[in-house]
């Protein structure tokens, strides 16, 4: 979003006490974090947000902070401009950034008496449900010590193979693993607006419950964020499907957490779904990247959601290099998609079952099997309040822009 400055209206929100206890997940933008001249913290910004994060646990509330910030803070000491670096500058300028970063939370925090810990993570470290687990673990662990995690992805080492892309959406995926009860977005401009907030015409919309009217309106993003409005409605999206209220707002105001929570100012309030998905179903469905996707019949379709699994019969097409564990993404014959469930088979193995019909799945693979591709439990039927994907190029020879594209290095 274009960052600009306009004269807030009066808010005539009743303010209202956080019901406790909260457990809140803070997202945080490099631009908030990085001056965009000299590119070095804005103490006074760092300190503003420990001060509200420091009342809202005295309150009794559990906080996670997700924050970007590391290669913005880099840049200087790698000596690229932001919009001239690559891949492997952004990747440098990672590795010098973040002790910068850590050490402002830290220096910070020691006024408030708290200890801050440090969560780098990639996307095998979100799509892997072992892996999964083991980061959910750690998170805990943390929050029972009162320590404040801080999280954000492991820019040095990530690749576009195995990049999340956005903190947006890895602070949702965040969000969802300790089963937040809210998710605060703090950006540059206080909300969603219903088009171009440059529009002298735009209006902040105050509630929203599907996201997707909206994303029309999310063009532009600030100079040292990548994700754009557009990003920050996926990963509010994300939130909602597990049943937690996302919160879009201007991080540069006083109170910047607690003044949100407590409705005493204007900001963007994401609805939660009133019927949540499990924790299994909603680490299955919302995904960061595709491994890959299968085409399927008008009676497999009909069946999606009644626990019938996908069998390699009902598979028309496939696409994708895929591990057996992978989440696959399941079209019908028109190109919308359908659900998501977890491979039983590789890429390999299924390319060999279903270009080979006439053929046991036993004497293909050398095993015993029924031929499941996904299994009834292991698959959920996408319903409307979840942002779909287009497939992308396969044997049909279609092609269409999956709408989670990002940009080729996110901070």
């Amino acid at each position: 979003m274009t960052q600009q400055t306009r004269t807030a209206s009066p808010d005539t929100t009743k303010s209202r006490k956080i019901p406790e206890p909260r457990k809140i997940v803070v997202k945080v933008g490099s631009a908030l974090l990085a001056n965009t001249e000299r590119l070095t913290p804005r103490f006074g910004f760092i300190q503003r947000l420990m001060e509200d994060i420091a009342r809202l646990r005295a309150e009794g509330h559990e906080v996670i902070l997700c924050s970007s910030g590391a290669v913005a803070l880099g840049m200087k000491a790698v000596g690229v401009e932001p919009g001239e670096a690559g891949l492997t500058d952004k990747q440098a300028a990672a590795a010098c950034g973040m002790p910068q970063l850590l050490n402002a939370y830290k220096q910070v925090g020691y006024e408030f008496d708290f200890e801050i810990a440090q969560i780098l993570l990639t996307l095998g470290d979100f799509e892997d449900h072992r892996r999964f687990l083991n980061t959910k673990n750690t998170v805990h662990r943390l929050l029972q010590s009162n320590i404040i995690p801080i999280v954000n992805e492991n820019d040095t080492i990530t690749t576009e193979e195995i990049r999340v892309g956005d903190n947006d959406r890895l602070a949702a995926k965040i969000a969802q693993m300790v089963q937040a009860d809210d998710f605060v977005i703090l950006t540059t401009i206080d909300g969603l607006y219903d088009r171009n907030p440059d529009d002298p015409d735009a209006k902040l919309v105050e509630e929203v419950s599907d996201v997707s009217e909206y994303l029309a309106a999310t063009a532009g993003k600030t100079t040292l964020g990548t994700g754009g409005m557009l990003t920050k409605l996926q990963a509010a999206n994300m939130a909602q499907n597990a049943g937690c209220t996302a919160w879009i707002a201007d991080g540069e105001e006083p109170r910047p957490i607690s003044a949100i929570l407590n409705g005493e100012r204007r900001c963007t309030k994401c609805l939660p779904n009133p019927n949540p998905a499990s924790v299994w179903d909603t680490w299955l469905a919302d995904r960061l990247q595709m491994a890959g996707h299968l085409v399927i019949g008008d009676e497999a379709a009909a069946k999606l959601g009644s626990g019938a699994p996908i069998h390699r019969d009902d598979v028309l097409s496939m696409d994708g290099d895929f591990s057996r564990g992978d989440v696959l993404h399941i079209y019908d014959k028109d190109g919308v998609e359908r659900a998501r469930g977890l491979t039983d088979f590789t890429s390999e193995e299924t390319r060999v079952m279903i270009n080979n019909p006439d053929l046991p799945a036993e004497q293909l693979l050398g095993y015993q099997t029924h031929a499941e591709i996904i299994r009834g439990n292991n698959l959920v039927a996408l319903e409307g309040h979840h942002l779909t994907w287009d497939a992308p190029e396969g044997e049909s020879g279609q092609r269409r822009v999956a709408p989670l594209e990002d940009d080729p290095m996110a901070d």
